[in-house]
């Protein structure tokens, strides 16, 4: 595979998720449960929010 390929997208995934993804899911980065990204997913959970406010219907 090659390794400088663009990024396209990142997710956020539940074990339940990686398991469904199966073989197809190329590369995984566990993150732990140490608090290091609370900030960052307060940021993005407030974004989601706040984008979610904005768009009608």
């Amino acid at each position: 595979m090659d390794t400088h390929e663009d990024i396209v997208a990142i997710g956020l995934l539940t074990q339940d998720d990686i398991r469904r993804l199966g073989n197809n899911f190329s590369r995984l980065f566990p993150v732990p449960r140490d608090g290091a990204f609370d900030d960052l997913i307060k940021a993005i959970d407030n974004a989601d929010r706040e984008r979610q406010q904005r768009v009608p219907g």
